[in-house]
């Protein structure tokens, strides 16, 4: 055997399928274990389905291949692209929101500002028509604005800092004082001493409370900076929207039709009228409060008679329906530690303030600007809170205030039919139910 027929040879032993009576054995011996396997299967499923080329199943009754949307089953077509567009909005969403948690800070900021244009573009536009800049005009106004807001500030913080060092110079008479009250009243045995005693006892609780609240103070002090600096930009927001306001908004409506134009300025108008409009009639009620107040807490010799004037006034108007109540609980407590006489001569001016306010003041005042319904004004105040805290019960009032306007030059009006359930019955006076003879 030569070396040619060796490796031949061996060739056929690693490859015995290049031996044609080894493939044929193979492939009989296969096809009669598919056999066996076909009849196994028929015999516990029934007969196996014939397939074309395609391997599209066939019909054995027909001859042709089945439909295959009626056999197997497979997804639509519409299937992927949807399974892609719902994770691709997914992840979108993820973006957006992502977006929105950074730049939620500066979006109030922006709303604070645009709602502060809308009430002090009335008077930058009077100003302007007498030969005025914007731009000086805007800044004017608003540096008025800045220097009430400080001027509330500081007469605040004076009083609050002087009720404090006050407290804490005299707390002793203060500690001696209540206890007697509250022995003489509820025939206790409290010693005086001993309260005093522990007050001022180093390791007492008090005076740890009083150490535990150095860190307040730094933290205090970094969100007052924190607060300026808002400020400040909130400032430069309404200065460019209010000084470059025909600007901006011939920039909008270039974009635009001019019927769509019109519905754009005309909408514009209304919020910046009926929003300065309510925030000035809110301003003068609230100048009214003040003024009646301080003479009020001037005649009854009250400590910083101005300071409280002033939050009385602000807090009760931007504030609805409870702000005077709420308002009125720092200078009855402030009046109460020097005569309770006094606090309650200031709870029944406070409720009789609040009635010639809501029925005689308000309705005159804002006959000519736009009135809110008390209930509106209330549930606005308490979304607006819910929402972004007291910023948003401020804001929510011009807010709703607008929204009124809108609505209310909306639409056509109707007549109103007759009947007993929109009757409105004006009071006539008080009929006891006497009857003459």
């Amino acid at each position: 055997m030569t070396s040619d027929d060796r490796r031949a040879d061996r060739r056929g032993r690693a490859n015995p399928g290049d031996d044609p009576l080894i493939d044929d054995d193979r492939t009989q011996d296969e096809a009669d274990a598919g056999a066996d396997r076909r009849r196994r299967d028929e015999d516990a499923t029934g007969p196996t389905p014939r397939r074309d080329n395609w391997g599209r199943r066939i019909n054995p009754d027909t001859g042709r291949p089945y439909d295959r949307r009626q056999t197997d089953r497979v997804l639509p077509r519409w299937a992927i692209p949807a399974i892609g567009i719902f994770w691709l909005g997914y992840l979108l969403s993820m973006v957006a929101r992502h977006v929105f948690d950074r730049l939620s800070s500066l979006l109030l900021l922006v709303l604070i500002s645009v709602f502060i244009t809308f009430a002090i573009e009335p008077g930058v536009n009077r100003l302007a028509r007498r030969g005025w800049r914007r731009g000086t005009a805007t800044l004017t106004i608003l540096l008025g604005v800045l220097a009430t807001f400080l001027v509330f500030v500081i007469a605040i913080g004076t009083l609050v800092g002087s009720q404090i060092a006050d407290l804490l110079s005299e707390s002793e008479s203060y500690i001696r004082d209540s206890v007697d009250w509250i022995n003489s009243t509820f025939g206790t045995q409290i010693d005086p001493q001993a309260v005093v005693d522990e007050f001022n006892d180093p390791d007492g609780r008090v005076q740890e409370f009083i150490t535990s609240q150095g860190d307040e103070a730094v933290r205090l002090s970094v969100t007052a900076v924190s607060v300026i600096f808002q400020g400040l930009s909130v400032l430069l927001f309404t200065f460019y929207l209010v000084a470059d306001g025909p600007r901006l908004r011939r920039a909008i409506c270039s974009r635009l039709r001019p019927s769509r134009q019109e519905v754009v300025l005309r909408t514009w108008d209304i919020a910046i009228n009926k929003t300065g409009g309510y925030l000035y009639s809110r301003a003068l009620l609230a100048l009214l409060s003040a003024v009646s107040h301080w003479i009020l807490f001037q005649l009854l010799g009250t400590q910083a008679p101005i300071a409280l004037a002033l939050w009385v006034g602000l807090f009760s108007q931007f504030l609805p329906v409870v702000g005077t109540y709420i308002a009125g609980i720092l200078p009855i407590l402030v009046t109460l530690l020097d005569s309770p006489v006094d606090a309650v001569i200031v709870l029944i001016f406070i409720v009789v303030y609040q009635q010639v306010e809501s029925f005689v003041l308000t309705p005159r005042i804002t006959s000519r600007t736009m009135e809110l319904h008390p209930a509106l004004a209330f549930g606005a105040a308490l979304g607006g809170a819910s929402l972004l805290g007291a910023i948003g019960a401020v804001l929510a009032l011009p807010a709703v205030a607008m929204v009124q306007a809108l609505v209310t030059g909306w639409g056509q009006r109707y007549d109103v039919v007759d009947n007993h359930l929109t009757e409105i019955v004006k009071p006539t006076g008080i009929n006891i139910g006497f009857k003459k003879r």
